[in-house]
């Protein structure tokens, strides 16, 4: 059941889904209550402009993604764990499972084993099936992914039951903790780390946050700083920043939630 409502509940603080619902209720008061009608539309328009704005955007993503910034030299560690949420599963038409915006995680998180810095490399994540007829995990995915890429499959780990970040950090212990390993590059998007971070420490992990799949960089802000026809379009509504201001929200949504249940 809390399943159900962390993905179900946040649809109606998020801005879309907010702005959907009060548009909904000015239909309905459109006849008898006009003026508070018209009180609707308008928040709802507030809502979709301020989130869709990239300028908003990018200042509150910032304030999750830079939280972290990659380490450099990368420290060696025991594994290298990477989270789910970064592919789809091979399903026709696709004729194999392929990635989707955040699978940096997955070409990051090899690339650190090419580059020697631990000699395990753990996939974490299951899949939500809203029916029966499916199989496979994310990290099964990621896993053929790796070994595409040339990693062998003796030194991958998979952990396939996890359908949120807390159930990663769980299920993950309960496979590093029979090798003894305490020492971890988690690897996850810059704007999921500070949840990823927290919660895989109070599992009792050493961790060492190496981020990828950053949305706001350098040469964008240095980007917006300037007055120009490129900074006059940056600032207009866009269904990207929509998405990013949407992921944001999420994480400190998810955050709170975590901190309430003791998760963090």
């Amino acid at each position: 059941m809390f399943f159900f409502l962390s993905k179900f509940l946040p649809l109606l603080i998020y801005p879309l889904g907010l702005s959907c619902l009060l548009l909904l209720l000015a239909l309905i008061w459109l006849w008898k209550f006009p003026r508070r009608s018209l009180i609707a539309i308008a928040t709802a328009l507030l809502i979709l402009f301020c989130s869709s704005n990239p300028l908003i955007a990018t200042t509150l993503v910032k304030t999750l993604e830079w939280r972290y910034l990659p380490p450099d030299p990368v420290p060696a560690a025991e594994a290298i764990v990477v989270l789910g949420g970064s592919t789809r599963p091979k399903s026709p038409p696709r004729p194999w499972v392929e990635v989707l915006e955040a699978g940096d995680r997955v070409l990051y998180g090899v690339k650190l084993y090419q580059d020697g810095v631990a000699p395990l490399l753990l996939f974490s994540g299951g899949r939500v099936y809203w029916d029966k007829g499916e199989n496979g995990s994310e990290a099964k995915d990621m896993a053929e992914i790796a070994q595409a890429m040339g990693v062998p499959e003796r030194n991958i780990l998979l952990e396939n039951n996890s359908l949120n970040t807390y159930q990663n950090a769980v299920e993950t212990a309960k496979i590093l903790n029979q090798r003894k390993v305490n020492s971890i590059l988690l690897v996850t998007s810059a704007i999921h780390m500070p949840r990823s971070v927290a919660i895989f420490q109070k599992q009792g992990f050493n961790v060492t946050a190496t981020p990828t799949d950053y949305w706001v960089a350098q040469e964008f802000l240095d980007q917006m700083r300037g007055i120009s026809w490129g900074t006059f379009f940056n600032v207009l509504p866009s269904t990207e920043a929509l998405h990013f201001f949407t992921r944001a929200l999420k994480e400190y949504i998810g955050l709170g939630i975590y901190r309430l249940r003791g998760w963090l």
